[in-house]
């Protein structure tokens, strides 16, 4: 009997209908196909192999990178049905899990790449039927990616002993480069590609110089309830800020490497539990979760590239629902970038400049963010997309060239010696002992910005940083660097963007606003209290007995009986079973 996959689609996931490509992903894998597909984060990758494993007989491998997510999957595959178990380091039950394989017991068996790439797991699989191999984050197969794993490459002997079990690859971040990698490493066909674009329209992208980054990123905790992670750049920064935001009300937690690895998991597992607690954490955090609640992740400084940049934002809305990304940068982290890259291969470093550059544009440009963030990914957006910082509120351009020549004299004149402070007071003609000590109040620069330039003078030192135009030395100090002389002969403009004046948003204002997650509507707040309550119970995290969505779907449509009920998305027969009375008891009591 011919499989349907839009019945298992409704009975087993609750959904009415596939989103973008997963049908097109799906019927190539059911007609034992094999597939490189690049989806978004949000776009339902998981899907594309936990239907297939539903649907055919024997197991499905799924090979993912982290324990910490293949212990979140597990759970929300369990949570409607599947017969699932992970083969792990973590999991004390290796032997009821083999014995459930071996009986044909499992539709789905996750493993780590270090152990699937290993000659014993290639015994076990000869041992029952393999339905399908999944690859998750399949990037990791690729030097040219972001997060390179060794074992990743390690996996074709593996697939090749099974040359009729259909392979499906599946990526939110992989550039062409990176993209015609996969399908060589994997042995995948050319035409086995399915890229669904990278865009998250639901993601508001906003990128601001820092300043006071503790004040800035509490604001944005003001801004916006729910959970929440926040990037640092080194361990101690990581405590410091953690401390910091605790100051706001809202829980924090920090995560980083070096954490007691029991305090490291307890921050964890109560980070996915919450849905209001705030996560900071080094970028050793994330890419284990599958929270689908996070509505805005901010970076308190520069992320290593785009496609990093991309992968860490691409953490908040995975739920659909409208989020927040928010970049903080400082001139300083362009000048410790490139010492950086002055330290790696030579053969290197041109890609790392590459990387820089494109970064570069990223936080420097006036339009959208977006478009420079979908053509570094091959795609051909429009000029505007109405949902990140420049296109709501668009900023202005002003040529600072001259207070940019003016800082460049300073900075050679000094001797290429002294930072952007000591160099701003001179220009602005403010004396005091250390100039006049160095008798630099007797130069030509002395007090040459006046009033009206004086507030260009910062701005232009970060806007020469990020070019490249200078360069900070091991002291602190400021020196030329290959883009100044052009800057100087007149060969070159410097133009500052003026961000406009920011005004106080409402607590749900914009793209995480009041119509999106109705906080205060009392009967989303009665079903949310019932979903923490019977997630409490069965100790897993909200989000796994419904998504937000479901609820404000249930909120509205007020439905009163398990008929009814099952017509809301998200509510498959196993959830309809176990918790459909418990919110209908509620819907009820609402009247």
């Amino acid at each position: 009997m011919p499989v349907d996959p839009r019945a298992i689609l409704q009975q087993t996931f609750g959904f009415s209908d596939f989103r973008g490509v997963q049908a097109r992903v799906i019927d190539r894998v059911l007609a034992g196909q094999r597939t490189l597909a690049v989806m978004p984060t949000g776009a339902g990758k998981s899907l594309c192999y936990q239907l297939p494993a539903v649907a055919l007989p024997g197991t499905c491998i799924v090979i993912s990178p982290l324990i910490a997510l293949m212990h979140d999957q597990l759970r929300a595959a369990t949570a409607i049905g599947i017969r699932a178990a992970a083969l792990t380091s973590a999991d004390d039950n290796r032997a009821e899990t083999i014995a459930r394989f071996r009986a044909g017991e499992l539709d789905l068996l996750y493993a780590a790449p270090e152990r699937a790439s290993g000659e014993s797991f290639r015994a076990l699989l000869q041992q029952a039927p393999v339905a399908l191999f999944a690859i998750d984050e399949a990037h990791c197969v690729s030097e040219w990616g972001h997060d390179f794993r060794p074992d990743y490459r390690l996996l074709r002997p593996l697939l090749d002993a099974f040359p009729a079990v259909p392979r499906l690859a599946l990526t939110a971040t992989a550039d062409a480069h990176t993209r015609a990698d996969i399908l060589v490493q994997l042995g995948l066909p050319d035409d086995g590609l399915i890229v669904a674009g990278f865009d998250r329209p639901n993601i508001r992208y906003a990128i601001s110089p820092r300043q006071g980054t503790t004040q800035q990123i509490a604001g944005l905790l003001r801004d916006h309830p729910g959970p929440g992670i926040v990037y640092a750049q080194t361990r101690s920064g990581t405590e410091k800020l953690a401390a910091a935001l605790a100051a706001t009300g809202r829980p924090v937690r920090p995560y980083h490497a070096g954490l007691d690895p029991a305090v490291r998991a307890r921050n964890q597992a109560d980070f996915v539990a919450s849905e209001d607690m705030v996560m900071v954490a080094t970028v050793a955090f994330g890419m284990g979760i599958d929270k689908p609640d996070v509505r805005f992740v901010a970076h308190a400084g520069l992320p290593k590239s785009i496609e990093a940049y991309y992968q860490e934002t691409g953490r908040a809305g995975r739920d659909g629902d409208p989020a927040v990304a928010h970049l903080f940068w400082g001139a300083e982290d362009f000048a410790r970038a490139r010492q950086r890259i002055a330290e790696v291969e030579p053969d290197r470093q041109g890609s790392e400049r590459a990387r820089l550059d494109a970064l570069g544009a990223l936080v420097e440009t006036a339009g959208c963010r977006r478009r420079i963030l979908l053509r570094h990914f091959g795609e051909e957006p429009g000029e505007r997309c109405g949902n990140c910082d420049n296109c709501l509120n668009p900023p202005a351009a002003i040529d600072a060239t001259q207070v940019a020549r003016k800082f460049l004299s300073a900075v050679f004149r000094t001797g290429q010696m002294f930072g952007t402070g000591y160099l701003h007071d001179l220009l602005v003609g403010k004396s005091n002992e250390r100039s006049l000590m160095n008798g630099h109040e007797g130069l030509s620069v002395f007090g040459i910005v006046g009033d009206d330039e004086a507030p260009l003078v910062r701005p232009v030192a970060r806007a020469l940083l990020l070019r490249d135009a200078l360069r900070a030395n091991p002291h602190g100090g400021l020196e030329f660097g290959p883009e100044a002389r052009a800057i100087l002969k007149g060969e070159a403009t410097v133009s500052l963007i003026v961000p406009p004046k920011r005004e106080r948003s409402r607590r749900r204002g914009g793209a995480a606003g009041a119509d999106a997650n109705p906080i205060g509507d009392p009967l989303f707040e009665a079903l949310r209290a019932c979903r923490r309550a019977l997630a409490a119970e069965a100790q897993v995290p909200p989000y796994v007995i419904f998504h937000d969505a479901t609820l404000r779907e249930m909120a509205a449509a007020r439905p009163t009986t398990l008929d009814a009920l099952r017509d809301i998305s998200g509510v498959g027969e196993r959830k309809l079973d176990a918790y459909g009375a418990a919110f209908l008891a509620v819907i009820r009591d609402q009247g």
